[in-house]
């Protein structure tokens, strides 16, 4: 028998400036044009002289731009962190499940990365919420997003907790200095909902996930020291992401997709809207491609927040809901992956799920 587990409530928390490309262009011209021979570009152009898969079909009409396709990205100001952002979401997320702290019983955290190196950001959040429950932190680095709303069901089917808090962050920002390329296409964010169970029939339905250690050698985290002697993670790209990427995407994705369709007992032709982590200008285009999908049954926010990592899935989640693409009862597909961890889709049937608050428009550099 199916027990209706779902999403209650969802929010977004962006930080405070927009950097836009003009900000590049005016600070930084000559390294926007030698573009072509920084890390962005390396990282992004095709392993031989045409494309080999469909991964590098979608990136083509994007290597004429020296950002990638990239437009704006959100960056922390000062003041601003991983943990302001979470706690903002998590906040709206409860505010509009008109739950109180009391109500809480669980709260999980992923944090790429944790504020603080050896601890997880969850019992800081606790802390700020006046939460009395446990505080778990989840990594699935850029695919948290999915599996942490399979863990979080899959913990309120067992009848032992009701109501289970999630809060995502990514923020880029502190592992890359701005007069690096990279930073052109990472970005900012977090984001949070709210599990409970739900109408009947409503709720996740299907869950594949597989492993992605294909991608395991692929981003590392190097300690090293800030300005002021403290220290800090600095993200190291390997150059052969972008082939390894290729290679690995389309099976990540077809398999993970019908996989999930399968254990909910639908086709993908069943699913009213699909919501993909879009860490590339071209990564919804692809999924388009691979699946074989209208293009009216998905969205991308990539032009409005660049590489937020696992906060994707629920950027376009809530801007989906917010423009009325996804209604109470409709088929639901949310695929994310991310490197060195899990892909994971999940196919749910969408209840009456509440909004936080709208993020505000920022401050554009």
């Amino acid at each position: 028998m199916h027990n209706p587990v779902g999403i209650r409530s969802l929010s977004v928390s962006f930080p405070s400036i927009i950097r836009t490309n003009d900000y590049y262009k005016e600070n930084y011209p000559k390294l926007v044009a030698q573009a072509e021979q920084q890390g962005l570009a390396k990282l992004f152009s095709p392993a031989k002289s045409t494309p080999s898969n469909e991964f590098e079909l979608e990136m083509m009409p994007h290597m004429s731009d020296p950002f990638r396709g990239t437009i704006e990205r959100r960056v922390l100001s000062p003041g601003e962190s991983s943990l302001t952002l979470e706690y903002r979401a998590a906040k709206d997320a409860l505010d509009a499940a008109q739950l109180s702290a009391d109500q809480v019983d669980l709260l999980i955290v992923s944090s790429v990365s944790p504020e603080y190196i050896g601890y997880g950001n969850a019992a800081f959040i606790a802390r700020q919420l006046g939460l009395k429950c446990g505080a778990w932190n989840l990594d699935a680095t850029c695919g948290s997003t999915p599996v942490a709303l399979e863990t979080a069901c899959a913990m309120v089917k067992t009848g032992t907790y009701r109501n289970v808090l999630v809060a995502i962050s990514c923020t880029y920002s502190r592992f890359l200095d701005e007069d690096d390329t990279l930073s052109w296409f990472f970005s900012d964010g977090a984001g949070a909902f709210v599990v409970s169970p739900l109408e009947v029939n409503q709720g996740i339905l299907g869950t594949k996930t597989v492993n992605t250690s294909a991608l395991c050698d692929q981003l590392r985290g190097k300690i090293a020291q800030d300005k002021q002697g403290k220290p800090h993670l600095r993200f190291q790209v390997s150059k052969n992401i972008n082939k390894i990427m290729g290679e690995t995407a389309t099976e990540f994705l077809r398999t993970c997709c019908q996989g999930a369709a399968a254990a909910a007992g639908v086709t993908l032709d069943q699913i009213d809207f699909f919501i993909f982590n879009t860490p590339t200008a071209w990564f919804a285009s692809f999924c388009i491609r691979v699946l074989g999908i209208d293009p009216e049954r998905t969205i991308d926010i990539f032009p409005l927040y660049a590489n937020i990592g696992a906060v994707l899935a629920l950027a376009n989640l809530y801007h989906a809901i917010q423009l009325g693409k996804i209604r109470e009862n409709d088929l639901v597909l949310i695929y994310g992956f991310g490197a060195a961890s899990s892909a994971c889709a999940t196919v749910m049937r969408w209840g009456d799920v509440a909004l936080g608050t709208a993020p505000p428009k920022g401050e554009r550099l």
